[in-house]
């Protein structure tokens, strides 16, 4: 089979394709064809070699990258139904990896049945972005009278979190994108105000399209400069969600500036995930039972396999729309 190969940690272009052998179940595994694969941002930290509580232990090299993919059940190992054999899953991986590939195998207990109506690029979209999405928005406890900003609102999660404040929590949604180009796509999304953050007075301009509401939440999967101008726009009272940083530095504040206004801070990603009920499976089959009844559309860009180093180099300049997905 043909693969994406890391064998020395670097810049996308160590992502190299090879021909590898194909893997064998084991027992208690299924192989599944795939048909398309997840890029996430940790795909992008390892294959960099940057450590950290989400990449930690770093993989043995060499290794394939991959954490989400979508395909046919082709083969089961020992112990297994084989009734699996034919039918269309999705699975998220973790850091087991070996998604850039056109095989793989996985635990039987970890793949999902794909819903009829859901196509394999959209499973995969949802399967760890859309489970994130989930989490989020219920730590977060949006309301209808809610004024929302969701920064990087263009991206994979972004684009979802505006779709899902607007069309089921029915709160007002202020959308910050980084470029004029994403601009369109968050006012797709159902956006009520949108902003490009990299323009220099956009805090104002969120502040003169509100009039005499505050923002009362923020969702800021951005960090940095951006997040803190954000978190800036907080009223009194106001709650401040985080789930990364893309910018590559988390969103500084002190207890000092959220005793001031009266906010609260909190990571919904991580152990927040892990303690929601049911885990992250539950948060998985809500997820695609979302995109099963058209409630959540993920926006998707897809690159071939052998492109996964222009992919990981178009999310890292945080040039992608949503989320990025490979095609063997």
């Amino acid at each position: 089979m043909q693969a994406i190969v890391l064998r020395e940690f670097g810049p996308p272009g160590v992502l190299r394709l090879e021909r590898v052998a194909d893997p064998e179940p084991a027992a208690g595994q299924l192989r599944i064809a795939v048909t398309a694969a997840g890029v996430h941002r940790i795909d992008t930290w390892i294959r960099a070699g940057i450590e950290s509580p989400a990449t930690r232990p770093l993989p043995t090299l060499p290794c394939i990258p991959g954490r989400e993919v979508a395909g046919v059940v082709e083969a089961a190992g020992e112990g297994v139904d084989r009734a699996w054999v034919g039918r269309r899953v999705v699975a998220h991986l973790g850091p087991a990896g070996g998604g850039y590939a056109e095989r793989v195998v996985c635990p039987a207990d970890a793949v999902l049945v794909v819903p009829e109506t859901v196509p394999d690029d959209v499973a995969v979209g949802m399967i760890g972005t859309g489970r994130t999405v989930l989490g989020v928005v219920d730590v977060a406890r949006v309301e209808w009278d809610d004024v929302v900003l969701v920064t990087g609102a263009a991206g994979g999660v972004g684009s979802l979190l505006v779709q899902h404040l607007r069309r089921v929590a029915g709160a007002t949604v202020v959308a910050a994108v980084g470029g004029a180009a994403k601009v369109g796509h968050a006012r797709e999304d159902g956006a009520d105000v949108v902003v490009d953050y990299n323009e220099p007075e956009w805090t104002r301009a969120v502040r003169e399209a509100l009039g005499d509401r505050d923002v009362s939440a923020v969702l800021d999967g951005v960090g940095g400069r951006v997040g803190r101008e954000a978190f800036e726009l907080l009223g009194a009272g106001g709650r401040f969600v985080f789930f990364g940083w893309a910018s590559g530095t988390p969103t500084p504040f002190t207890t000092d500036d959220l005793y001031a206004r009266g906010l609260t801070a909190t990571a919904a990603v991580g152990p927040a995930l892990l303690r929601r009920p049911g885990g992250l499976r539950a948060l998985q089959e809500r997820a695609l039972a979302a995109a099963a009844d058209g409630v959540l559309t993920p926006r998707l860009q897809r690159f071939s396999l052998a492109d996964a180093a222009a992919a990981h180099a178009a999310l890292e300049a945080r040039a992608a729309v949503g989320k990025i997905v490979l095609v063997p």
